[in-house]
């Protein structure tokens, strides 16, 4: 088991957001954010549930583009006085790529999402979940060059999870990887890459320790 286990079990929602404009105002504490992002049923919202444990933080969905929102969910650890306190956030953002939406609803998204990636000040890291029999995408090098833009990308850490692996057998599973891995060795920040299987709870450890890490231990 993880050693960051606890911290990810204790998520709870705390606010959505659904307008760049409120993201100052939003009922959030000035701690570090990591961000989960990937194409319309990609596994999102699957990925962050396995991550905390809990079936329905997220919201899953088979309707592509349901989550229109950036979701909210602290993590808390207690305190030496045996208060629960927040330190960190995971942050929900709305599924991109081939969601069946109007081209207002679609900018809007693009606004939210990309304004939040490219500007949060609170964000630390970034989760790219990417179904492993279809990774780098169009829509995927489309939110990487919001990652680019960012004042101080080589501050972010971004982590590209390769989900449905359970899918593939061992050789896919391998170029999956390597093309992965390839790709990811000529970003300005620094990127690690996994295999994941919600279904068969491969790599769970690894996700957790790695955004454990990322957020100080």
């Amino acid at each position: 088991m993880s050693p960051y286990t606890g911290l990810f079990h204790s998520a709870r929602f705390v606010t959505s957001v659904a307008e760049p404009e409120q993201l100052n105002d939003a009922a959030v504490e000035l701690l570090p954010e990591i961000a989960f992002v990937g194409r319309s049923n990609a596994g999102k919202s699957t990925a962050i549930n396995t991550l905390t444990q809990q079936r329905q933080l997220a919201f899953a969905s088979k309707t592509p583009g349901r989550t229109q929102m950036l979701n909210f969910f602290g993590l808390s650890s207690k305190a030496d006085d045996g208060r629960s306190v927040t330190r960190a956030y995971l942050v929900d953002l709305p599924g991109y790529g081939f969601a069946k939406v109007d081209d207002a609803t679609r900018s809007r998204w693009d606004t939210l999402v990309g304004g939040y990636l490219q500007s949060r000040r609170m964000l630390s890291g970034v989760v790219l979940v990417m179904d492993a029999r279809r990774p780098l995408m169009p829509a995927d090098h489309e939110l990487m060059q919001w990652l680019r833009l960012r004042d101080d990308p080589v501050k972010l850490r971004l982590h590209l999870l390769l989900s449905k692996a359970d899918q593939l057998g061992t050789m896919e599973k391998r170029r999956a990887l390597a093309q992965v891995e390839t790709f990811a060795a000529d970003l300005p920040m620094p990127t690690s890459v996994q295999l994941f299987s919600a279904l068969k709870r491969d790599g769970f450890d690894e996700l957790q320790d790695t955004l454990g890490q990322l957020l100080g231990g």
